[in-house]
């Protein structure tokens, strides 16, 4: 886990220096096309991370509600998931 995290804040370090970098492409008034590639790997980089964020998620936090047998625990667990899909989809 420490590792996954590790490598998590690692990636999200890289985009930050990403969006650093499409911002000054903004101020040099770099060519559109050219910003808008780099927009679109910076959403790729963020999607990335969602993943592996999600899958943690899934498991540990979510596995172990499995695990505790407690099924308050497993339906907010489920329903925090649901929630974050109907937002997705928005």
């Amino acid at each position: 886990m420490a590792k996954d995290r590790s490598d998590t804040i690692n990636r999200l370090k890289r985009i930050e220096g990403q969006v650093r970098g499409v911002a000054q492409m903004v101020a040099s008034d770099r060519y559109c096309i050219d910003i808008l590639h780099q927009v679109q790997a910076v959403k790729a980089a963020l999607a990335k991370v969602e993943t592996a964020i999600l899958k943690d998620h899934a498991s540990c936090c979510v596995a172990e509600a499995i695990a505790s047998g407690d099924a308050a625990e497993q339906r907010v667990k489920f329903n925090e998931l649901v929630d974050l899909f109907d937002r997705v989809k928005r």
